[in-house]
């Protein structure tokens, strides 16, 4: 099962006297991983190196470092700690000392990995949209029912004979739902795909 982040995090470490600062965080869209790593990159730092992953999509940049020795090894940190929707900026101020095309994938990419691993991670749950109409004295036990099996209210409207809800469920919990608001309503409520 994937997971994103539930917020930003960082790690620091030192290697033959180059600094690292690894930042990471959830991102939504392409946009909003760029922003990120602009937001976050130090102009006055040696290399800005970075990537990110949001479902089928990804980057990533070596920002001068030798060919692969950077990005790529972030991304496989953010492949290897199972991440979606996840942006890493690896930020290096050079010690004086070569580390080595091996050393920098392994500098970067441990970095991105020991970062993600102490982050607070929140799993992603595909929603499968569904709809379903109440009355009004059971719309309160109908989102209850709903946020306890991990569900989303996405609209509610209101009738004249009570509420017509749409929602995202887990396709796992679709079915468990169902027989909750069917004993709270005596089967009056049903889920629609």
């Amino acid at each position: 099962m994937p997971f994103t982040l539930s917020g930003f995090c960082e790690y620091r470490e030192e290697i033959r006297k180059s600094r690292f600062i690894t930042f990471a965080g959830p991102i939504s869209s392409p946009a909003e991983a760029q922003a990120f790593i602009e937001q976050h990159s130090d102009l006055n730092a040696t290399h800005n190196c970075w990537a990110w992953k949001l479902g089928g999509q990804y980057r990533s940049n070596d920002d001068g470092e030798p060919g692969g020795t950077a990005g790529r090894p972030i991304l496989a940190a953010i492949e290897a700690q199972d991440c979606d929707q996840v942006a890493v900026l690896v930020i290096r101020w050079y010690g004086g000392i070569q580390l080595g095309t091996g050393g920098l994938a392994r500098a970067y990419g441990g970095g991105a990995n020991k970062c993600l691993q102490g982050a607070p991670k929140v799993e992603l749950i595909s929603r499968v949209p569904v709809s379903c109409a109440c009355g009004f004295g059971e719309l309160a036990l109908v989102k209850l029912r709903v946020a306890e099996s991990g569900g989303l209210v996405v609209e509610e409207s209101f009738t004249a004979n009570g509420v017509d809800l749409k929602l995202a469920i887990g396709e796992a919990h679709i079915e468990t739902l169902q027989l909750q608001l069917a004993d709270l309503s005596r089967g009056r409520i049903l889920l629609e795909r």
